[in-house]
C-alpha cells in the first residue's frame, strides 16, 4: 500500500482571540489550539507577532513586486 504524500503546511488564514481571565491571558487559536499566559508573556508574544507580521509582509510584497 502506497502512503500518500504529505500535503505541505498551509498557513492559517483565520485569527486567534485572546481573553484576560483571572489574572492570564488566554489565547484561543484556529483548530483548538488554547494558550494560557502570563500578562508579561503576552504583551511579548504579541511584540514578536507584530514585528513578524510586519516583516511578512514586506517579503511578501518584495516577491510579488521584484526589482
Amino acid at each position: 500500500m502506497m502512503e500518500d504524500e504529505p500535503s505541505p503546511h498551509l498557513p492559517e488564514t483565520k485569527a486567534g482571540t485572546a481573553a484576560a481571565e483571572e489574572g492570564q491571558v488566554i489565547l484561543d487559536g484556529p483548530n483548538g489550539v488554547a494558550v494560557a499566559m502570563t500578562p508579561e508573556a503576552a504583551q511579548e508574544t504579541a511584540r514578536s507577532l507584530l514585528d513578524a507580521a510586519e516583516e511578512a509582509v514586506h517579503q511578501r510584497d518584495a516577491e510579488a513586486h521584484p526589482s
